[in-house]
C-alpha cells in the first residue's frame, strides 16, 4: 500500500482520540490523589471518634474540603505501630475541628488541585475539532472506494465506469454471428475515426444507436467492440444505476455523465438495459414528477437539446423496446435501431469458432455438425455449451472435448441435469408408451420435425423425452406444420388412451393440453388459420400501464367469442383423432419400440425410423446430421418463433 503523510494523518487521528480520552479517565484523576492522599486501611468515623477520645491519634490530614481525612493513629493491637487510616467524614462535623485543637493533634488542610478540570477542559475543546477532522478526511479518502462513506457525498455523481482507448480488450474478430450488426455499426467506428469522410459531404452520424435483441446475443460485446475498434475513451452504466431512493440524484447522475464524456470526446457513451430508465412517462401513479421520469427527461435534454454534445455517441442496448418512450426513439436521438438476433448456421459455426480457440478440441469434433444442431442458440447459449463440455471433459479426466461430451453438453443445457434412471415398473412403462407416441407422430407425419433421440433418462423436471430437430431454419411455418405439432404433442395422451384405456390416463399430458389449446387459438384469432378467415381477433390493448398492458378488451361479440372456442374445440378434436388412427394403425410397432426402449433407455433417431419403416410406410424428411438434439418435451413452457410472432408449442421445447 502507498504510504503518505495523509494516510498517517489518517490513522494517527483516530488513536490521538483514542489516547485523549484515556490520559483524561486514568492519569488526570490520579493527579489529584497524589502526595499523601493514599492509605491502605479504611475506618469508621465513629471508631476514629474512639481513637480520638483515646489520644491514639497522631495527625490528621484533611482532603477534598474535608470529606476525606488520612490519620495517623496508634494501634495498640499492632505493638503501638503507627498506621495510617483513610477516614470518610461526614458532611455536618463543624466540631471536629474543635476536638482536634482541644486535643493538641496535628491536623492540616489539602486543597484540591485543578488538573482534572484543566485535562476536561482541554478534551472538551480538542476533541471535537480531532473528531471533525477526522471525519473529514475519512469521507475524502474514502470517496473513490466503491461502498465506501465517501459516497454519501457524492449521490449526483455518475457511476459510469470508464476506459481509456482500445482498453476493452474486444474487436469485431471477437464477435462473431452478427455480420449485419457490425455492418451497421462500422459506420460509427468509421465516423469516430475519420469524422471528415461524412462532414465533407455534409452527413451527420446517428446521436443514438439502440441495440435491439433477446437476451445473450451479444448487444454489450458489440458496443465493447466498436470502442475498442475506434480507440475511444469508452463509458459504460446500467440504467438502474441512474435512479436512486433521493429525487433528483439520477438527472444529476446524467448531467454528470455526459459532462465527463464531453471532457473526453470523441467518445462513446453505453447506457446498458435503458428500459430501466426510459420507459413510457405518464404511466405511473406518481403522474411525471417521480425520480424516474425526471431522470428520463434529463436523458433527453442531454441527447439532443439546445447544447449540441459534438462527438459524443450513446449506444444503448435493450430487450424490450416496446415499452420505452417515443421520445426516446424519435430521430435526433437514437436515429438508428440495429437488430441484433440469434444467429442462423452460418452465423453460429463462427461463434463456435470464437470461442473454440482456447478449447482442445478432438479431430472428431466437428464445429458445423455442432452448428447444424443447435438452431435457436443465441452466442451466450453457445459459449456455454463449449464450458459444459469442457467441464464434462475435465470430469472423465479426459485430454480433448469429444463429440460425446458435446451432446451430453447440448443435452445438459436444453434438459438440465441428467437424473437417476427409473426402475422397471408400470410407471416407467406409461411414459415409455407415452415418448414413443410423440416420436411415432412425429416419424409418420410428413410435415412434423424428424425424430432425433427418444430416452427414459430423466433430466430436469422430465422423466421421459422426445428430441426433435427441424429439417431447415424456419422463419416461417405454414398451417400444416402447427396442425403436425399438435398432433405430435397429442400423441402422448393417446397412446395413454389406447394402450391403457380412457380410464387410466394421467396427468402426463396436462401440459401438451394447455400448450395445443394456445397453438389453435392463436391459429384462429391470430393467424386467420379457421374457418372463420383471414381476420386477427385479439384482444385491443385499452390502457398501458408502466410500460405494461394494463387491461384487454375484445372487439368482437359474443357470438365470435363462442365461435372461436368451438373452432378452437374443432382444431384440437381433429388433430387428436388422428393422432388415436395412427396409435391404433401401429400398435405393434408401437409395442416392439416401447420394450426395445425400456431394454436399452435411449433410441436414437435413425434407428427409430428403420424399426418403424419396417412396419409401415415412412415419409421422407430432409433432416440434419443424427445426433441433432434441440426439442423435446418436458413440463416447462417455451415458445417457438413463427415469423417474428412467437407462438406456445405445446410441451415442444425450441432451443
Amino acid at each position: 500500500m502507498k504510504f503518505s503523510w495523509k494516510t498517517a494523518l489518517l490513522w494517527a487521528l483516530p488513536l490521538l482520540v483514542i489516547g485523549l480520552f484515556v490520559w483524561q479517565g486514568a492519569f488526570a484523576p490520579a493527579a489529584v490523589n497524589t502526595g499523601r492522599n493514599t492509605a491502605s486501611t479504611r475506618m469508621t468515623y465513629g471508631r476514629f471518634l474512639e481513637y480520638l477520645d483515646a489520644n491514639r491519634v497522631t495527625s490528621v490530614d484533611l482532603y477534598d474540603n474535608g470529606r476525606t481525612a488520612i490519620v495517623e493513629a496508634i494501634d495498640p493491637e499492632l505493638s503501638d505501630r503507627v498506621q495510617r487510616l483513610r477516614v470518610d467524614l461526614p458532611i455536618a462535623a463543624p466540631e471536629l475541628i474543635s476536638k482536634l485543637r482541644d486535643a493538641k493533634i496535628s491536623f492540616d488542610s489539602h486543597p484540591p488541585r485543578n488538573d482534572g478540570a484543566i485535562w476536561g477542559f482541554l478534551g472538551n475543546l480538542i476533541f471535537p475539532v480531532l473528531l471533525l477532522s477526522g471525519l473529514f478526511l475519512l469521507f475524502r479518502r474514502s470517496g473513490n472506494v466503491p461502498g465506501g462513506p465517501g459516497q454519501a457525498m457524492s449521490f449526483g455523481k455518475s457511476k459510469a465506469r470508464f476506459m481509456m482507448e482500445a482498453k476493452t480488450g474486444v474487436m469485431f474478430d471477437d464477435v462473431a454471428g452478427i455480420e449485419e450488426a457490425k455492418e451497421e455499426l462500422q459506420e460509427v467506428v468509421t465516423f469516430l475515426k475519420k469524422p471528415e469522410r461524412f462532414t465533407a459531404v455534409g452527413a451527420r452520424i446517428p446521436k443514438g444507436v439502440l441495440l435491439v435483441g433477446p437476451p445473450g446475443t451479444g448487444k454489450t460485446l458489440l458496443a465493447k467492440a466498436i470502442a475498442g475498434e475506434a480507440g475511444v475513451p469508452f463509458f459504460s452504466i446500467s440504467g438502474s444505476e441512474f435512479v436512486e431512493m433521493f429525487v433528483g440524484v439520477g438527472a444529476s447522475r446524467v448531467r454528470d455523465l455526459f459532462k465527463k464524456a464531453k471532457e473526453n470526446a470523441p467518445c462513446i457513451v453505453f447506457i446498458d438495459e435503458i428500459d430501466a430508465v426510459g420507459r413510457q412517462r405518464g404511466a405511473g401513479i406518481g403522474g411525471g414528477n417521480d425520480e424516474r421520469e425526471q431522470t428520463l427527461n434529463q436523458l433527453l435534454t442531454e441527447m439532443d437539446g439546445f447544447e449540441g454534445n459534438t462527438g459524443i455517441i450513446v449506444i444503448a442496448a435493450t430487450n424490450r423496446p416496446d415499452v420505452l418512450d417515443s421520445a426516446l426513439l424519435r430521430p435526433g436521438r437514437f436515429d438508428r435501431q440495429v437488430t441484433v438476433d440469434v444467429p442462423d448456421v452460418k452465423g453460429r459455426l463462427k461463434v463456435l469458432e470464437v470461442h473454440a480457440r482456447n478449447k482442445k478440441l478432438a479431430e472428431s469434433v466437428s464445429l458445423e455438425a455442432i452448428a447444424r444442431r443447435t438452431p435457436g442458440f443465441s452466442g451466450a447459449d453457445l459459449a456455454n455449451l463449449l464450458n459444459e463440455a469442457a467441464i464434462l471433459t475435465a470430469r472423465r479426466r479426459k485430454d480433448a472435448i469429444t463429440m460425446l461430451e458435446v451432446d451430453d453438453a447440448v443435452d445438459r443445457v436444453v434438459a438440465g441435469m441428467e437424473g437417476t434412471p427409473l426402475v422397471d415398473s408400470k410407471s416407467k412403462r406409461l411414459i415409455a408408451y407415452h415418448e414413443i407416441g410423440h416420436a411415432i407422430v412425429g416419424t409418420l407425419v410428413k410435415d412434423h420435425d424428424p425424430v432425433q433421440k427418444v430416452t427414459l433418462v430423466p433430466r430436469g423436471q422430465a422423466r421421459g423425452l422426445t428430441w426433435f430437430a427441424p429439417s431447415e431454419e424456419q422463419g416461417l411455418i405454414s398451417r400444416a406444420q402447427i396442425l403436425a405439432r399438435i398432433t405430435g404433442a397429442l400423441g402422448g395422451r393417446a397412446a395413454e388412451d389406447v394402450v391403457f384405456g380412457d380410464a387410466e390416463v394421467t396427468t402426463g399430458a396436462g401440459n401438451d393440453l394447455q400448450q395445443v389449446t394456445s397453438m389453435a387459438r392463436q391459429m384462429v384469432t391470430r393467424f386467420g388459420m379457421s374457418d372463420l378467415g383471414p381476420l386477427s381477433l385479439e384482444g385491443q390493448t385499452s390502457e398501458v400501464f408502466l410500460g405494461r398492458d394494463l387491461m384487454t378488451r375484445s372487439e368482437y361479440s359474443e357470438e365470435i367469442a363462442a365461435r372461436i372456442d368451438n373452432q378452437v374445440r374443432t382444431i384440437v378434436l381433429h388433430c387428436y383423432e388422428r393422432a388415436l388412427q395412427l396409435m391404433r394403425e401401429h400398435r405393434v410397432v408401437m409395442d416392439r419400440l416401447v420394450d426395445l426402449l425400456i431394454e436399452k433407455e435411449t433410441i436414437d433417431g435413425e434407428e427409430f425410423r428403420q424399426i418403424v419403416a419396417e412396419y409401415a410406410h415412412v415419409p421422407e424428411k430432409r433432416a440434419f446430421p443424427a445426433p441433432a438434439v434441440n426439442q423435446q418435451f418436458i413440463p416447462n413452457k417455451k415458445r417457438l418463433r413463427i415469423g417474428g410472432v412467437f407462438v406456445s408449442v405445446g410441451n415442444l421445447r425450441l432451443q
